[in-house]
């Protein structure tokens, strides 16, 4: 893979075909677990790894993989790496796997890993594959960074709010200092979608702003000297 091909790739996966943004794809853990912004990352984090190990097996397996019965199949890879990390969350992480519950078994059946397993791991290389996987479940991690960081902020007015779960000794910032009384909608459903809706906003007003610029015009060849 060349480094134009990496570029590509990554623009695709962080910003142009965003699952959160662009595609609006997983949703149900996008809204249900983005709380808090270490509640948000970790559910990120794990759907990372999920989609690199499963763009990489599918990939590697694809040619012994009969057409008709190919979405059984990878919904089978998918559950079984599945299944890995939520034992591994359990058995290293386990306060922050007891807060993040039923959302790691369901990543099994988030639309995001299995469309990009049939739309790109079963149609190319191993390397390509993974990376493809990492780059788009690093799109996702961005925008539930974001999102939990900002309804843990007016929710509550901390930031890193449960980050002695993953590193024993560190604890929440107080941004808004000790007395503020918290927004109480921002941590809600509600909320969610609202500041969901802002997001998807602010991300079509940025593409709209730089597709209405003009293109740069190149620069003329210089006249051949006589």
């Amino acid at each position: 893979m060349d480094f134009q091909h990496f570029k590509e790739s990554a623009r695709n996966g962080l910003w142009r075909q965003n699952s959160g943004l662009a595609q609006i794809l997983g949703l149900c853990p996008i809204l249900a677990i983005s709380t808090s912004m270490v509640n948000a990352v970790s559910l990120g984090l794990a759907t990372v790894m999920a989609m690199a190990l499963s763009n990489l097996t599918i990939s590697a397996l694809r040619r012994w993989i009969a057409y008709e019965i190919r979405i059984p199949v990878f919904i089978l890879i998918i559950a079984a790496l599945v299944t890995v990390l939520d034992l591994a969350f359990n058995a290293y992480f386990h306060s922050l796997y007891l807060l993040l519950g039923i959302f790691i078994p369901l990543i099994t059946t988030n639309c995001i890993v299995l469309a990009r397993a049939e739309a790109f791991a079963a149609k190319n290389g191993v390397l390509e594959s993974t990376l493809d996987g990492i780059l788009m479940g690093l799109g996702l991690v961005w925008v539930l960074a974001l999102l939990g960081g900002l309804r843990e902020l007016f929710g509550s007015g901390t930031l890193f709010s449960g980050i002695e779960m993953i590193v024993p000794g560190l604890s929440a910032i107080q941004v808004f200092g000790e007395d503020y009384p918290g927004f109480l909608l921002a941590i809600l459903p509600p909320g969610a979608f609202f500041i969901l809706g802002c997001l998807i906003a602010a991300y079509n007003a940025i593409n709209a702003h730089f597709a209405a610029q003009p293109e740069p015009i190149p620069a003329a060849p210089p006249a051949p000297a006589n």
